[in-house]
């Protein structure tokens, strides 16, 4: 199977995007992940997430103004190109 870049775009469940973005590395896909509609909030579910993360060598972007400081932002001319550059695009 050939590499494929894979976009996880988390819009509504932070903790399971993060889930899903780190497992689709185990079948040697390379994957991105965009924060989306409001900063992600520290509970345990998204702390062990973002663990997974960190182990999955997966470096989060974000479309969340709030989140500017922590991650680098995607404005709306970003995530079309990072859309438009990767071969599937999962929305969770």
């Amino acid at each position: 199977m050939s590499e494929r870049h894979v976009l996880v775009l988390a819009r509504r469940d932070h903790a399971e995007a993060m889930r899903v973005a780190a497992g689709m590395t185990i079948f040697g896909h390379r994957v991105s992940l965009v924060f989306m509609t409001g900063p992600v909030v520290d509970t345990p579910e998204n702390a062990a997430g973002a663990e997974l993360l960190e182990l999955s060598g997966i470096e989060p972007c974000t479309t969340v103004a709030a989140m500017e400081g922590e991650l680098p932002l995607l404005d709306a001319a970003g995530l079309a190109g990072a859309i438009a550059a990767a071969d599937g695009v999962l929305s969770l």
